[in-house]
């Protein structure tokens, strides 16, 4: 886990629909090959035939790709806010 996780699953936290990447990007303040590298990671899809923990899921809507917080996402942040 990066640096960028909880950044990332907070700011999805309050965008039920899911938010751009390009949006999501300026608001992390990050490149999009940082944002995309992290959500490869943590995202539902497999990287090098492993899969992620589920996080985060990228769906096309229209033609944007959006990033919208898994039930999974809610879980591990709200486990991460109860350790603190």
């Amino acid at each position: 886990m990066s640096e960028l996780t909880e950044p990332l699953l907070t700011a999805l936290a309050g965008e039920p629909a899911g938010i751009s990447l390009p949006r999501l990007c300026k608001r992390l303040r990050v490149r999009m090959s940082v944002l995309l590298r992290e959500l490869a990671w943590i995202g539902e899809d497999a990287i090098g035939g492993q899969a992620g923990p589920g996080w985060v899921r990228v769906e096309t809507q229209g033609e944007s790709l959006v990033a919208i917080l898994t039930e999974r996402g809610r879980e591990r942040l709200t486990q991460g806010n109860s350790e603190r």
